[in-house]
């Protein structure tokens, strides 16, 4: 038996619940959410869907914690969402005391969650989620170099005339305009990108990704949720399923590439969280703007450090 909880359940929320039922490995979700109606809706109406999309998986949203008991894997998108003209950073003060509320009324009835952090600024708000949960950091991570990936992905796959499926890349750094995205390790079905693509047009690409949230913000007036929703599923599945999967994640990194802090790297994802952190061997450049988005990440930890929350 398997039981995912789903804490907000707006746009994001909802999504991650409805990709995970309609993969229907998960046997239980619970949508949790401050407006107990919203959520027992969103629960309600997703369960409907199920004979038409032929899934089993149960659901059930309420805003009592007392539900999530028991959980494997506690995904968090609670929080204010982004809106126009305001950067990750000016979300921190009202979202880290929701994050770090959440995961201790998760604590109270789940002893050993693993816990994917979506709220944003995604890097602190999952620095915010270790410290209030004192879990190992394997059992602790942020969804962020996935939705990247992807979106680095689906422009390349514009450019290109082909199909996402084939492309491979992988981004580092933190969530947000200092993000690393490495064209050295990208591929469309084994062949290195920079044959394939000009490269004052890999350039533009590289720099679109970097700012992809924000043109979503710009042209809808708030966070994307489709992609990020998909995203936290796919690395529920990984983990559910034992797939030792290797995603970007935002992961503790403890010592590797010379950093102690949660940051976006390779890691293999399965059974008990993270089970291994990729060190991939950087060249001078990229070590120097993975530094550069290490050091603007912990400006922002020192923020919320000095709030004093936990």
């Amino acid at each position: 038996m398997s039981k995912v909880t789903v804490i907000g359940a707006g746009n994001v929320g909802a999504t991650v619940a409805n990709v995970l039922a309609h993969r229907d490995f998960v046997n239980e979700i619970v949508l949790i959410d401050i407006m107990g109606n919203f959520a027992a809706g969103k629960a309600l109406d997703t369960w409907q869907q199920a004979p038409i999309d032929y899934y089993s998986s149960k659901l059930k949203g309420s805003d009592n914690y007392e539900d999530t008991a028991n959980s494997d894997v506690v995904v968090i998108t609670a929080g204010i969402p982004r809106k126009p003209g305001m950067s990750r950073d000016d979300l921190i003060s009202t979202n880290a005391g929701i994050v770090v509320s959440c995961v201790k009324n998760v604590l109270k009835y789940t002893k050993e969650p693993i816990i994917i952090i979506v709220s944003n600024p995604l890097d602190v708000m999952t620095h915010a989620a270790f410290k209030a949960a004192g879990l190992p950091a394997a059992k602790v991570m942020g969804m962020a170099g996935i939705l990247d990936t992807a979106r680095y992905r689906a422009f390349l796959a514009t450019e290109l005339g082909v199909s996402p499926k084939d492309i491979q890349a992988i981004l580092m750094g933190g969530h947000g305009d200092t993000m690393v995205p490495l064209p050295r390790y990208t591929t469309v079905a084994g062949i290195p990108v920079t044959e394939l693509i000009a490269a004052d047009k890999l350039d533009a690409i590289v720099q679109r990704t970097k700012t992809g949230g924000g043109e979503l913000v710009q042209l809808m007036g708030t966070s994307a949720w489709y992609a990020p929703g998909a995203a936290a599923a796919q690395m529920v599945e990984a983990i559910l399923k034992d797939e030792d999967r290797i995603f970007p994640v935002c992961a503790k990194t403890e010592g590797k590439y010379g950093l102690d802090m949660f940051l976006g790297v390779p890691v293999k994802l399965g059974k008990g969280g993270i089970k291994q952190i990729i060190e991939l061997q950087l060249n001078e450049d990229e070590k120097a703007l993975l530094t550069a988005s290490a050091n603007a990440v912990k400006e922002v930890n020192d923020v919320f450090d000095g709030m004093n929350l936990v």
